[in-house]
């Protein structure tokens, strides 16, 4: 049962964790499509150090209310002050929350119930896991009001082959839930009024693992990423062998030795 935390975000914002450490964030701007604005963004940035503060957090689950996920940047806001020094405070704002994501020790998964444009699905695509109802679609179309979606390619490019990739941004085209699969931007594509579900399994098999290890091995994945396979394989070992000596890798091989069941899973 999920009950209400002491955290407070503004209303755009709504955040409730459970007593299993589960956080779950909830786009609460429907009649703007939940778009990425500044408001928006100060209140994801606020939950994501909360959450980075809460030692015995364990799953982050990102959704939204309404039909749409998240319809990118407010390009209201955006247009009303036409100024190179706003743009870049904006997008370095927006690209220190979606650093926040994947800095965070503890698994993210997006819940993608409806539309998801540019930084929106830029959203989706930082987050370390994403389930899809079968009705989304996906796209980053700034190239069709004249901006080229930079940011959002960033973390695309990481999900899905550099040509899918391009031709996403370049022709502003959509996908559907089962393309985005595919393509690799979410693992899970099912009926909405299955997405819970969906959800909640990934949810409940992460719950089932120590979350030392996760930690270590989602910090580790990012990182490696980005070397050269000679250090990505130095940096791994250096991270298996820490893992190793933690006690609860070593109450899990014991385990595995006495075929029993380990005493973090109890």
């Amino acid at each position: 049962m999920i009950e209400p935390t002491s955290l407070q975000t503004p209303n755009v914002l709504l955040h409730e964790r459970d007593a299993h450490g589960v956080h779950r964030l909830s786009l609460n701007s429907p009649v703007s499509f939940n778009t990425l604005s500044e408001a928006m963004l100060a209140a994801l940035q606020q939950a994501l150090d909360a959450i980075a503060q809460d030692e015995q957090a364990r799953v982050v689950v990102l959704g939204a209310a309404g039909k749409a996920f998240c319809a990118g940047h407010n390009l209201k806001e955006m247009r009303a002050q036409p100024e190179l020094a706003y743009y870049q405070k904006l997008f370095a704002q927006c690209s220190r929350m979606m650093m926040a994501i994947q800095q965070l020790p503890v698994p993210v998964i997006a819940r993608v119930q409806g539309l998801a444009t540019a930084a929106g699905c830029q959203l989706v695509a930082q987050c370390d896991l994403a389930v899809s109802a079968d009705s989304a679609t996906f796209g980053v179309n700034g190239i069709d009001v004249g901006l080229f979606c930079a940011t959002p390619s960033v973390p695309l490019v990481r999900n899905m082959h550099a040509k899918q990739a391009m031709e996403m941004l370049l022709t502003g085209g959509f996908i559907s839930a089962a393309e985005a699969q595919a393509r690799g931007l979410v693992n899970r594509v099912c009926s909405v009024d299955q997405l819970d579900a969906q959800v909640d399994e990934l949810v409940n098999a992460i719950l089932a693992k120590p979350r030392e290890a996760v930690g270590m091995g989602k910090a580790l994945f990012y990182q490696q990423r980005e070397m050269g396979i000679a250090a990505a394989y130095q940096l791994a070992g250096q991270t298996m062998a820490c893992n190793m000596v933690h006690n609860v890798a070593q109450e899990g091989v014991q385990a595995f030795i006495d075929k029993r069941t380990p005493t973090w899973r109890a």
